[in-house]
Formats: structure tokens, sequence, C-alpha cells
């Protein structure tokens, strides 16, 4: 049996990942310059940039509070954080609607403690990473021999354990949020261990569906209306998507008012401070327009330039970690925010429907900032822990 050692005289500051720590501060400066840019238009009262610091203060200290407490620990407890995530999604839909349990935006998502609010479904993207990655650990741990059965096998325990999670959150009436869940899982599933032989008609009938729904939706939504019970108008948001200006004056209203503004800013945008064009909650979910408009395409290309590189690490990370759990739970992690950022940039030009998912670490909100930040605090303590391992072998994975 192969052993590789590795003798490490690392200091407590060696083992600390300084590139994911500062591209994580490169979004913090960005999102805070963005977000007072998107006050500028004075259509606010609320300082949302000083909410927006708190929010990323308290954010890095969840970050460095996971970043001392081991993966291996972390497992230990999964399904205890998993349990007690769904009962806060339970509780949503059982308590009676109060100054605890308010409806914010048509829908009761939200525990408000004070002045905070909390949505329980954005931390249940960082549980759900967690618990499969669980999952597949334990099920490839103890298979010695790979076979169709014990591939359907983990894929059923897959399907079970996303299955009650997104279950709650439909019921919220949170779709974009279940879209989220849905990537994540088709990321994990790809690094599962799961033959291709298998994966390969699944996500063939997957997409086969997916198309089909927007075919009937685009060119017989009667269809869509008579077996569904969906009715045609509910359809806005796709019809207002394929054609924005014909419903400019509702539901395609944000859309053309975002192709407006990134069409505004050209190659070297207008300037910071500088937007012209008036969208509704731009802070959050239409924030992409803003750097669109006051940075122009250049803007826009360092903003994406900046999530490569963290994709980047992310990957480089997951190949010099020693154990399977951390590999999957990087894996869905990238899952999660490629997922975040392809759709919230393609919403914005008119590549995808409309959906309520922000643009990760510079769209204003609690929640969703935290979520994320506990992932990366995972993330500092895969790399902090993994550096603290003098033996890399077999046995020290197994006895984990």
């Amino acid at each position: 049996m192969e052993t590789s050692t590795r003798t490490l005289n690392k200091s407590f500051l060696e083992r600390i990942d300084w590139r994911l720590i500062t591209i994580i501060l490169i979004l913090f400066g960005t999102s805070c310059l963005i977000i007072n840019s998107a006050m500028s238009g004075g259509q606010y009262e609320t300082n949302f940039l000083l909410k927006q610091i708190l929010y990323y203060v308290l954010g890095f200290l969840l970050a460095v509070g996971l970043m001392f407490i081991s993966p291996k620990t972390l497992r230990k407890y999964v399904w205890i954080i998993y349990i007690i995530g769904n009962l806060s999604l339970v509780g949503l839909l059982i308590l009676p609607e109060s100054s605890f349990t308010p409806i914010i935006n048509g829908a009761k998502s939200w525990y408000r403690l004070g002045p905070i609010s909390v949505q329980p479904s954005e931390f249940m993207k960082i549980i759900l990473i967690m618990a499969l990655a669980n999952v597949i650990y334990q099920h490839n741990r103890f298979t010695y021999n790979k076979s169709l059965t014990r591939d359907l096998n983990l894929l059923m325990k897959i399907g079970l354990t996303s299955l009650i999670p997104m279950a709650l959150i439909l019921f919220q009436n949170d779709l974009g949020t279940t879209l989220v869940l849905i990537a994540i899982i088709l990321g994990i599933v790809i690094v599962s261990g799961v033959t291709w032989r298998i994966l390969a008609p699944v996500f063939v009938g997957l997409f086969a569906i997916g198309s089909s729904l927007i075919l009937l939706m685009i060119f017989k939504p009667s269809i869509i209306e008579k077996v569904s019970g969906i009715k045609t108008y509910q359809l806005g948001r796709i019809n207002s998507w394929l054609d924005p200006y014909a419903y400019s004056s509702g539901d395609g209203y944000h859309l053309t008012e975002s192709l407006k503004a990134i069409g505004s800013g050209q190659i070297f945008g207008k300037g910071l401070n500088n937007g012209e064009v008036y969208i509704p909650e731009n802070h959050t979910d239409f924030i992409f327009s803003v750097i669109g408009e006051e940075f122009g395409f250049l803007g826009t290309m360092v903003v994406l330039i900046i999530f490569l590189a963290l994709f980047i690490h992310l990957i480089r990370l997951a190949t010099i970690t020693s154990h399977p759990f951390n590999v999957v739970f990087i894996n869905g992690y990238i899952s999660y925010v490629l997922f975040h950022v392809v759709q919230n940039i393609g919403m914005t030009i008119q590549l995808l429907p409309i959906t309520g998912i922000p643009l990760p670490f510079i769209s204003y909100g609690g929640s969703a900032l935290w979520s994320l930040m506990a992932g990366v605090g995972i993330l500092l303590s895969i790399f902090y822990h993994e550096k603290d391992k003098y033996t890399v072998s077999k046995e020290n994975i197994e006895s984990e």
C-alpha cells in the first residue's frame, strides 16, 4: 500500500488560504463600491452600504469560526445540522404570519429577529452540499466492487436526501432556490463516482424534458395550462423574457431597463455614480446592470475574471485535498456559486429568464451572503486542516 509522507513545519499563518481570502476581499470591495453607486440615484432611504458592510463583518466572523472546526467534526454533526435546517423550513410553513414570520414580497420565507431577517432556504444550500458530500463519502467508503446496482443505490440516497428540502422550499413558492439546489445536485452527482452508463441517459432525459417544457411554454402555452392548471397569464416571466419590449410596462420592465443600462455603458461605461437608467432594486438581483452601465464592457469583464480566479482556485484546492468528502464539498460549492453567476448575469442580458437569484458576494443581502461565507469557512477549514496532517494514506482516510 502506498503512503505519501510529508514533513510539515507550517506556522499558523501558513495554514491559512490567503488566496481565497484575497479573492473574497476583492469581491467585498466590489460589492461596497457598486452598492454605494446604486444608492446614488436617491431611490432609497436605507443606507444599504453600511448594512452590507455589517453583513460582511458577520460573514467573516462566521467563516473564521468555521475555519477552526475540522471537516471531520462537521461530518460528525452533519445530520443534526441537516435536521435543524429542515425543521427551520417546516416552521415557516406551519407558523402563522407574525412579526417573527412576516410575509415579504408575497412569500413567508424569512424569520425576522429585530432588524435582521434570516432566510433558512439560503443556508439549506450549504447544508445540502455537506449532507450529500457525506452521503457519497460514506457510500463509496465501503464500496469495493462497483456495480450498476450500487450506483443506483447511491443515486437513490442522493435523491432522498435532496427531496425533503427541495419540497419544503417549493412549498414556499421559491423556484429560484429550488433551481440552485438542482444545480448543486447535478454538480455533485458528476463527481460522485456513478458510472456514465447511468448518468448519460439521465442527463439526456432531463435536457429533453426541460427543452420540451420551454418549447411548450413558447409555442403551446394552452397545453401547459390544460395539464398543470397554470394560467397563461402566469407565464408572464417566460413571455417577458422572450419579448421584453412587448411587456415593458409589466413583467418585462426590469429586463428592458437592464438591457438599456448595460447597452448604454458601451465599452468603458459612464463612470462611477453616473448611472442614469432607473432600475428598481438595482442593489440586489440587478446589480450587474449597474456594473455594466457605469463600468461598461471592460468593467463586466473584470468582474467575470474575479469569479474565474475564484473557480480556478477552488478547482486547485479540490486537486490537492486528500479526503473524498472535501473533494465533493468543493465541487458542490463550485456548482452553487457558478449557477448563481451564470443565472444572475444571464437574466440581466436576456440569455435566461428572470429569477430572484443574486450575484454572489456582490448583491446586497444578509442570508445569501452568510450562506456563501459559511461555505468559505468550510473551504478555509479544508485548507487549514489538510496542512495539519503529517501522513496521508488510505488508512488515515478510512479512519476518519
